[in-house]
């Protein structure tokens, strides 16, 4: 059978589409931040930047960009109406108190049971940037990754075991990629949707883990 990967921004949309009405979201530096561009314009769904800001609109159109308006990835952004700003310290307080739905983080590798690698791969000349990372992977009620199913390589960013330094254990809940969207379970990694034209035994064979497809979940 013959598929297609999905793009970045369709990736973005697909995530966009699982954020709830009244939720309190932080979005990831990267991939994640294009979430804010497709989110349902029917919902009121306040974006969170651990930089201190609270309210975040989608990007600001060229040559509109504000140079003192940015998120924690120095990205020029938005601010909606009734947005606020705050100190740095209120803002971590946020993260670590519980008092995020849902944080969207891009990652180098996920594994089986959720642990997420996604600051630091381990090769000598690379830099550290932990930034909020961990405290959005313990903090927020509801962990996302949106990320590329494999890497540059072909190798599988869903391993057993990650083999990169960790973020946060155990904290993911659902995974994203070019060719699936998987939730982490006690039983394994569950197959909620893949791209039209893609087998499960193909996405199996592109994936370091043993999957469950939701199909054969219900009808166990």
């Amino acid at each position: 059978m013959t598929y297609q990967r999905l793009t970045r921004e369709q990736m973005a949309a697909r995530v966009a589409r699982d954020i709830q009405e009244g939720a309190y979201v932080n979005l990831g530096i990267g991939l994640p931040t294009m979430v804010s561009n497709y989110l349902p314009k029917d919902r009121e769904i306040l974006l969170h930047s651990e930089n201190g800001l609270l309210g975040m609109g989608p990007t600001p159109p060229k040559g509109e960009e504000d140079e003192d308006l940015i998120n924690a990835g120095k990205q020029p952004v938005t601010l909606l109406d009734g947005g606020a700003y705050f100190h740095h310290g209120d803002s971590f307080a946020m993260m670590r108190g519980g008092h995020l739905d849902i944080c969207v983080l891009g990652a180098f590798q996920v594994s089986a049971n959720g642990d997420l690698a996604n600051w630091h791969t381990g090769a000598p000349d690379a830099i550290p940037a932990v930034g909020g990372a961990m405290d959005l992977a313990i903090g927020a009620k509801q962990v996302l990754v949106m990320m590329e199913h494999q890497t540059k390589n072909g190798d599988s960013k869903i391993v057993p075991q990650c083999t990169y330094p960790l973020t946060g254990i155990g904290c993911v809940d659902r995974i994203y990629t070019d060719l699936a969207v998987l939730d982490v379970t006690a039983e394994g990694l569950v197959v909620h949707e893949m791209v039209a034209g893609l087998s499960f035994d193909e996405l199996q064979a592109v994936t370091a883990v043993p999957l469950i497809s939701d199909f054969q979940k219900k009808d166990a």
